[in-house]
């Protein structure tokens, strides 16, 4: 299927050749099954390896967990809440564990670890166990029309059977995770495909299910790269949650709508933050530098763009350049190091060429730019903050996808919003001012699927949110209980006792007809037709209504 992580650097030529290699050289020295290896993005070095499989093999997983499924889809919505409970627990037995392997395979600091991958999956696992039974549990459906009087109905949420997850690098837990665990609460099975560079973090989401007590092969991760994720698409899965490049995504939805399954696609983002004239400044300007730099800039929802009012762009952007020279860039295993290697050196040409090309277009550079951290291989970006951009420039439409903040000075709100919407994308937004009901009237007229005011991207660590874009950024909803009606099918259920025949069905006769005419009127008439209706069609009522205590023709 081809890329299926964040950004270009998901499928580069680097990462496919150290995977090729490994690969091959498994192959072919020992016979035994293909191997992808995993490094370190801050040093290079080799961490550990997974056993990949062959897309013809892909069904056959599939399969096993499909038959594993309909066990766990048998246990009540209470049982399985109970299991979601456990699996939390074993994650805070494990946490610490997790946080390094985080920071050593995806190159996070280790702060960050805990809170932008491990806490909201702990505090996502218990959201989802405390109140998946009521969201997805049976539904009441009043049926209130009087010639529907004697019938009930009820939504059932049902499972839809096994369920793919196609993650990616740039959060390689927390995004799987709670799209698993929803999943699970849902009653599915899944089969989960790791981003290729974030593999050993992959398997750990499926061991961590097991070792909480969940059957064993009900959450199944497999290895392989693109083509395992084009199989996924194409096997019997009947949905398919994907987080990556708007191009490999269009190819997952138009894969899945050809085999009449849905999907769930959450895709590149160009996150605008708009600072208005009344907006607590230094309130902005932390969030600006936290938006803009987290996880070194590989955030679909990082602000990308930043448009700030002229009456206080100057004390704006001197804020920021001082706040960002501030960040420590280093061994993201160090406590106090705030930005981490990037994920792979393809990674980091692609963010150095939009810088460059902004550069050479007239964009002006105050701080940042790359920059080697004594005792680490890998490629590091001071986080670099850049005036002078248009929107003519690649770095203003494209994804950037590292620790680059482009900052515009506006001279209305109303250019600012105009300015945001110019955009392929439509994830999230924020909106910085002191004034609650501009800040709602403002984000009502952004193209986008969230809007944060005076703070940025904080939601996704909030299950009951919903997390999903508008545009090129995606389609559907992940998280909340939009989420949960994503991993199901809804089915409608009605009962009805019997005692009496409905009074549309035959015979066909001209009394019929002028009942129901009567009864249109006398239901949804004017108060004045209604007594004109009842003396026209009393005779015709009466006489259907006979017909349905009969029952027969």
């Amino acid at each position: 299927m081809g890329r299926n992580a964040k950004g270009r650097s998901a499928s580069s030529a680097a990462a496919k050749k150290r995977s090729s290699a490994s690969v091959m050289s498994k192959a072919s020295t020992n016979g035994k099954v293909a191997e992808l290896q995993s490094f370190n993005p801050a040093t290079g070095e080799l961490i550990g390896a997974v056993e990949t499989i062959t897309p013809r093999k892909l069904q056959g997983v599939v399969d096993d967990v499909a038959e594993v499924q309909p066990f766990w889809a048998q246990l009540s919505l209470d049982d399985r809440a109970r299991y979601i409970g456990r699996a939390a627990d074993t994650l805070l037995d494990e946490i610490d564990d997790l946080a390094e392997l985080l920071s050593r395979e995806q190159g996070k600091p280790r702060v960050e670890s805990y809170t932008m991958e491990l806490v909201p999956t702990l505090d996502g696992l218990r959201w989802i166990a405390a109140n998946g039974p009521d969201i997805i549990g049976d539904e009441k459906v009043p049926i209130s029309q009087a010639i529907m009087m004697t019938k009930s109905g009820r939504f059932a949420f049902e499972p839809i059977g096994v369920v793919g997850v196609i993650a990616p690098w740039n959060y390689p837990w927390s995004i799987p995770f709670t799209e698993v665990a929803m999943a699970l609460m849902a009653g599915n099975g899944v089969v989960l495909k790791p981003a290729s560079l974030t593999p050993l973090i992959g398997d750990r989401i499926a061991a961590l299910f097991e070792r909480a007590g969940f059957p064993e092969g009900l959450v199944r991760s497999v290895h392989g790269g693109g083509k395992i994720g084009d199989a996924l698409v194409k096997s019997s899965a009947g949905k398919i949650f994907f987080t990556g490049s708007v191009e490999v995504g269009r190819k997952v939805g138009v894969e899945a709508a050809k085999r009449m399954k849905g999907s769930v696609l959450e895709l590149g983002g160009k996150d605008p933050q708009i600072v208005c004239a009344d907006a607590d400044l230094a309130n902005a300007i932390s969030g600006a530098v936290w938006g803009g730099f987290a996880n070194a800039g590989q955030t679909c929802s990082g602000i990308e763009r930043t448009y700030v009012l002229s009456q206080v762009a100057d004390r704006f952007i001197e804020g920021v350049v001082r706040e960002t020279e501030r960040l420590t860039v280093g061994d993201p295993l160090d406590w106090s190091t705030e930005i981490g290697p990037m994920v792979s050196d393809d990674q980091a040409k692609l963010v150095t060429e939009l810088v460059d090309d902004a550069l050479a277009n007239g964009a002006e550079r105050l701080c940042g730019g790359p920059q080697k951290v004594k005792g680490m291989k890998g490629s590091f970006i001071a986080p670099t903050v850049l005036t002078g951009v248009t929107h003519e420039m690649r770095i203003m439409r494209e994804e950037i996808f590292g620790p680059v903040l482009p900052i515009v000075t506006v001279e209305s709100e109303e250019e600012a919003i105009k300015l945001a919407n110019d955009s392929e994308f439509g994830l999230g937004a924020s909106v910085w001012t002191r004034d609650r009901e501009k800040g709602e009237r403002m984000s009502r007229r952004i193209e986008s699927g969230m809007v944060w005011i005076n703070d940025h991207s904080f939601s996704h660590g909030a299950c009951q949110c919903s997390w999903g874009g508008v545009k090129d950024s995606g389609l559907g909803r992940s998280h909340s209980k939009f989420g949960f009606y994503e991993c199901v099918n809804v089915k409608l259920v009605t009962w009805e006792p019997g005692r009496t025949r409905d009074i549309w069905w035959q015979p066909y006769d001209q009394t019929l007809g002028q009942a129901i005419r009567s009864s249109a009127k006398l239901l949804y008439g004017r108060n004045g037709g209604r007594l004109q209706a009842l003396r026209e069609g009393i005779g015709p009522l009466i006489e259907v209504g006979r017909r349905t205590l009969r029952k027969g023709l």
